[in-house]
């Protein structure tokens, strides 16, 4: 938990909810080695948010936490979505769907934008089908798997008020919170540390206005969307560094300038937000109807 609470900026409730599945499972054990009843909790999920806010890095975390725990024999993570499960034609479900789980068996399965398992207004859709595969060794196999639904917090209400078999099996609902500009700032450290760049003072505070003006625009993406501004922001560093490829310094090669970030469209009025641009563009791909 202490490695949660230094890799995961903010999600307080969130770390909560795993501190408490924690807890249920270290009691288990203290009851079972004192010879009281126990038995294998489900811990079958739901994680709903914004894209960016966490999601998959928790998912992570779980099967690892879960496997230290003893609850899971392996602790690894399957991370899939919708075309991973689900066939195009006859007969070709099943044995997808039933590969996944082979797969994830003694772990952890994370299933991305859930809700597109379930068309009803398709006849000929066969994402039923997953879904009653995913039931029955949800069901039949809850103590040597975990199921993890992600979504917008909406559509996977819908998804489970739709499908009363799925909700039924899912014991814990946990809703990530878009992050805060101060904690944005703090994930864009991280990751600046982790690729040996830092910003300079005066991009620091270049920064902070940038995060404050990106999210009052569409398509912001929380910590994704930090990520993209500072892969922009080594493009723009390189450029400008590579006008005078002869007197780059160390010091310059790890530092952005308040320059790097400014010249994003997000700081121009009347242009047109290429970075909003760039985060559609994403989300269109993303959450593509087919």
């Amino acid at each position: 938990m202490q490695q949660l609470d230094r890799e995961l900026i903010g999600l307080t409730p969130v770390k909560q909810r795993i501190r408490d599945i924690a807890a249920l499972l270290l009691v288990d054990k203290l009851r079972a080695e004192r010879g009281l009843r126990t038995g294998a909790p489900s811990l079958h999920m739901s994680f709903t948010g914004n894209p960016g806010t966490g999601k998959t890095t928790v998912a992570m975390r779980m099967a690892e936490i879960l496997h230290r725990l003893g609850y899971l024999r392996r602790g690894h993570l399957v991370a899939v979505t919708r075309d991973d499960l689900v066939g195009q034609y006859i007969g070709h479900t099943a044995p997808k769907t039933k590969e996944i789980l082979k797969k994830a068996m003694g772990g952890v399965l994370f299933i991305d934008e859930a809700y597109y398992l379930y068309r009803p207004e398709n006849e000929r859709d066969y994402g039923q089908e997953a879904i009653e595969i995913l039931l029955q060794v949800m069901e039949n196999n809850r103590d040597d798997l975990v199921v993890i639904f992600a979504g917008y917090k909406d559509r996977m209400d819908r998804f489970f008020s739709s499908n009363p078999g799925m909700s039924s099996r899912v014991a814990h609902h946990i809703d990530f919170p878009d992050y805060a500009p101060g904690e944005l700032e703090q994930i864009a450290g991280i990751m600046l540390e982790g690729m040996q760049y830092r910003l300079d003072a005066q991009a620091q505070q270049a920064f902070a206005d940038y995060i404050v003006k990106r999210m009052q625009q569409p398509y912001f993406a929380n910590a994704r969307s930090v990520r993209n501004a500072l892969e922009r922001a080594r493009l723009r560093h390189a450029s400008r560094l590579m006008q005078n490829p002869d007197s780059v310094s160390d010091e310059a090669l790890q530092t952005i300038a308040a320059q790097d970030i400014l010249a994003s469209r997000v700081f121009s009025e009347a242009a047109p937000d290429t970075d909003a641009a760039h985060e559609q563009n994403n989300h269109k791909a993303d959450h593509r109807e087919t």
